[in-house]
Order: C-alpha cells, then sequence, then structure tokens
C-alpha cells in the first residue's frame, strides 16, 4: 500500500508552492486506493504561528485534500523522538554538543578564512559529556558517497565532502527536521516521501541518518520549485505567492485551482488542460513531474477558473454568487441576479469580479462618467464622432425602443435596423448606447444588456445621457 504525508509547518499561511506538494502526494495516494496523511511539523517553536494549524487544515479541506490520518503534531511526540536519539548515543552515533554560540562561530569563522565550508565533523569534541536536558545532541556523521534514485530527478550521486555532522535535538528538547522527520516516517510507514527542491541538498545527511538508524529509505520523489510569472527566480510573496485561502475568499472553485496546481510542472503527455479531479487520479505519475522549475501563470488560473464557471449551471452559480454581489444588488430580486448571472457568466472568470462587471445594473451612471467617457471613447471610431451625431443616435436609439417588448431578440432586430438607417457602424452607434446605459468602458453583450435592465431603466438613462451631451 502506498502511504504519503504532507508535513508542513505551522509558520504562516499555506501557499501554491506547498498545496502543490500536498496535491501531488495526494493524487499519488488515491490512484493506489493508498493512505494519505497529515503531520504538523511544529518543532521550530521560534517561528511557530499559532492559527497556522488551523489555516492549513481549512485549506487542504476547502480543496478537497482529505487526510486519512491525522494531523499528527510532532511536538506531542517528543518521547519518541527521545527515544531514537539515544539509540544513537547507545551506538555512538550522536553526542552532546556543549560548545557555546562564541566557540561555535569561531569555528565558522575559521572556516571561511580558509574558504572551506563548515564541516563540524571535523571539530568533534573529543571527550563529549553525557547528554543532558538543555543540551543539544549532533548527530555523528560516517561521511562516503551515495548514489539514490530520485522519482522526478533520476538517478543522483554525491561526495563524502556533502555529509556532516548535524544537530538532531535543540537544547529546548525539541527535534530538528532532519532527525524528526526520518523518524515519523518510518513509524508512520511512509513509502513515499514528496518534497521541495529545498532538501535536495540534505538527502545525501538524511541517507546517512538512515543506515545509522537501520531503517530503509523510503521512495524519494523531488519536486522542483514554482517559480515566480518571469519564469527566473522561486515564487515567494513578494512576487505573488498568495495565502491559499486568498483565492477563495476572490471566489475562484476549488476544482480549478486544483486543475492549475496539478498542471503546474506536470502534464500527461498530452496537449489536454482542463481535468476532472478523477482524471487526474487516473492519469498522475511521478515520471511525468518535469525536472525544471514551472512558472506560476496567474493569467492562466484566471483562465481556467473561467472555464469551470462557464460549466456551471446557473443555478449553481447563483448560490456560489451570494456574498460576491455589490453593495447596491442588496434590494434586488433573486430573479434579477438570476438574468443577469445568465448574461455574464461567459466573462466571468472568478467570483470577485461580480460587482465590477455587474455594479452599472444596480447603480445609474454619473453624468460625470458618461461625460468623460464621451469624451475619451475607448471605442476608436466613436472617438472621431461629434457631439451632435452622437445626441442624434441618442435620441433616434430612444425612438426605436419606443414600441420594443425589451425581448432580447426584438432589441436586435430593431438596433440592427436602426444601424441601416444611419448608416454607421456597429463599432459607433453601439458604443454611444453602452456608455448611455451601463457608464462603462466595456460590458456583457449589449442587446441582452438592454434587455435585462428593462425599458423603464433604459429609457430614463438614454434621455439623462442625451440632456448631458446636449448641455
Amino acid at each position: 500500500m502506498i502511504r504519503t504525508r504532507f508535513a508542513p509547518s505551522p509558520t504562516g499561511f499555506l501557499h501554491v508552492g506547498g498545496v502543490r506538494t500536498a496535491l501531488f502526494a495526494w493524487l499519488l495516494a488515491k490512484q493506489s486506493n493508498g493512505q494519505f496523511i497529515l503531520r504538523i511539523e511544529d518543532t521550530d517553536r521560534s517561528r511557530h504561528v499559532e492559527e497556522s494549524e488551523k489555516h492549513i487544515m481549512e485549506s487542504l479541506s476547502w480543496l478537497g485534500l482529505k487526510w486519512d490520518e491525522g494531523p499528527y503534531r510532532q511536538s506531542e511526540r517528543l518521547d519518541i523522538y527521545k527515544q531514537w536519539a539515544q539509540k544513537l548515543i547507545d551506538a555512538g552515533r550522536a553526542y552532546a554538543d556543549a560548545r557555546t554560540p562564541d566557540e561555535l562561530d569561531k569555528i565558522r569563522k575559521s572556516s571561511a578564512a580558509r574558504k572551506k565550508p563548515v564541516l563540524f565533523r571535523d571539530y568533534r569534541p573529543d571527550n563529549p559529556p553525557d547528554w543532558q536536558p538543555g543540551m543539544p545532541l549532533r548527530f555523528k556523521s560516517e561521511p562516503k558517497k551515495y548514489k539514490w534514485h530520485d522519482e522526478v530527478m533520476g538517478d543522483l550521486s554525491t561526495g563524502p565532502e556533502v555529509v556532516d555532522d548535524f544537530i538532531i535535538v535543540k537544547s529546548d528538547g525539541f527535534p530538528t527536521y532532519n532527525f524528526a522527520h526520518i523518524v515519523d516516517d518510518h513509524l508512520m510507514k511512509v513509502t513515499h516521501v514528496i518534497r521541495s527542491q529545498e532538501f535536495l541538498p540534505s538527502v545525501p545527511k538524511f541517507l546517512n541518518l538512515y543506515e545509522a538508524l537501520g531503517l530503509d529509505s523510503p521512495a524519494l520523489a523531488t519536486l522542483p520549485y514554482v517559480m515566480a510569472e518571469g519564469g527566473n527566480k522561486k515564487l515567494s510573496k513578494r512576487d505573488g505567492a498568495k495565502d491559499v485561502l486568498d483565492y477563495k475568499n476572490e471566489g475562484f472553485l476549488p476544482e480549478a485551482l486544483i486543475n492549475f496546481l496539478a498542471t503546474l510542472g506536470w502534464n500527461d503527455g498530452t496537449e489536454q488542460e482542463i481535468f476532472s479531479v478523477d482524471e487526474l487520479i487516473s492519469k498522475f505519475s511521478l515520471d511525468r513531474v518535469q525536472k525544471g522549475g514551472a512558472r506560476f501563470d496567474e493569467h492562466r488560473l484566471s483562465w481556467m477558473d473561467g472555464h469551470y464557471i462557464r460549466d456551471l449551471k446557473t443555478t449553481e452559480l447563483s448560490v456560489l454568487a451570494q456574498n460576491y454581489w455589490p453593495d447596491a444588488a442588496k434590494q434586488a430580486s433573486p430573479e434579477y441576479k438570476q438574468a443577469i448571472l445568465e448574461l455574464i457568466q461567459e466573462r466571468l472568470k472568478y467570483l470577485a469580479e461580480l460587482p465590477g462587471l455587474t455594479g452599472f445594473f444596480f447603480e445609474e451612471p454619473t453624468d460625470d462618467n458618461v461625460r468623460e467617457l464621451y469624451a475619451n471613447p475607448v471605442d476608436k471610431q466613436l472617438k472621431n464622432i461629434d457631439m451632435p451625431i452622437i445626441a442624434n443616435m441618442l435620441r433616434s436609439s430612444m425612438k426605436t425602443l419606443e414600441s420594443s417588448n425589451f425581448n432580447r431578440d426584438d432589441i436586435a432586430e430593431r438596433l440592427n435596423g436602426l444601424l441601416r438607417q444611419l448608416q454607421t457602424k456597429p463599432g459607433i452607434l453601439f458604443a454611444a448606447i453602452r456608455i448611455a446605459v451601463t457608464g462603462t468602458k466595456s460590458s456583457p453583450e449589449l442587446f441582452g444588456t438592454i434587455s435585462v435592465l428593462g425599458k423603464e431603466k433604459v429609457t430614463k438613462r438614454l434621455s439623462k445621457a442625451l440632456a448631458t451631451l446636449e448641455k
């Protein structure tokens, strides 16, 4: 049985890089009817953020990445690590490090002066004291060459120079990541360890520790970094690495984010971009994960989310959109909102766009806004048309729509007829009407917009825009 784990440190919010690691581990477990474990690695107490654990679990739950075991917390397993640390002491493979910070700093400075990396194995104390509470415990390495297979990176190797002595239990009694995760993965019977590229240089040290403990290493899989949009550096907070729950708050659909993250550095060998969760489970494999960094592209995420939104029934979209309408929509009827959603669903990329796309349905355009749009229209064809001509177009539009039943098809027929009558272009007439009735640079399809707004609102807005022009 394949058993994978996601083992975040609760030091802040969860962003896309961490979630992608969790997703790949979850997919690997699900496709073999295996088990996915959640473990909270909270041994770095100086960086511990109290709300972080709750945030991690809420993020995974929102995305549907349900864990089969856990959450385990390393802070609740200190006695276990102490027992395994004692095994290393008894085997002569760990020693108490009683050196002061100043003494350790001298070692680092000495290595720097000789332009050599710090190797604590070269400075082992001849007669270390017995390990006592409050004293760090350091692993005693046995440097050697290593060759190993990484499920993503392929066959790798290093020389003995990268294997060094390292702290396994800190002075506060908490184990380090380098030690605790190896004990936990063994006891939890983890078969595949999937983690980020930042841990790759430490693998030889881990292998040395596995041997010292008499344990077999699980299968290792190293995921390349998620890169910033420029593609030249690792994605960070300053480059737009958002809190995963920010996407929830902005109205992205969890299925879209799952699809996006799964294809961030992985593909099934085809041109397919949209995958259901079931398809991802059946098709995912570590050997199709690319070895290079995957560029984060939020425009692609928005496009993908728009695809999922378009696939929703309008009734489903209506439920999801409840908390995203503009404030002015509070008094609007459910039927009116439903009609608006049907009109804008094709344009909507995420739910937080609703206020910007629909505000004019609930509030009239201001005179200043309309005046500015006519003076500096987005439509280049309208730019060269004199105001009296635009005013005549609005006047003619009011007359043409006067006897309309305001069905979309009837509106289209009448305005297209007016287009021929005035011998003008859609980019001129329809742009002039759009500014008057919406007060926006762009809007959903015009005939449908006019139909949903209704005769009373449209007539009033055309009249008001005409008065503004005539001033």
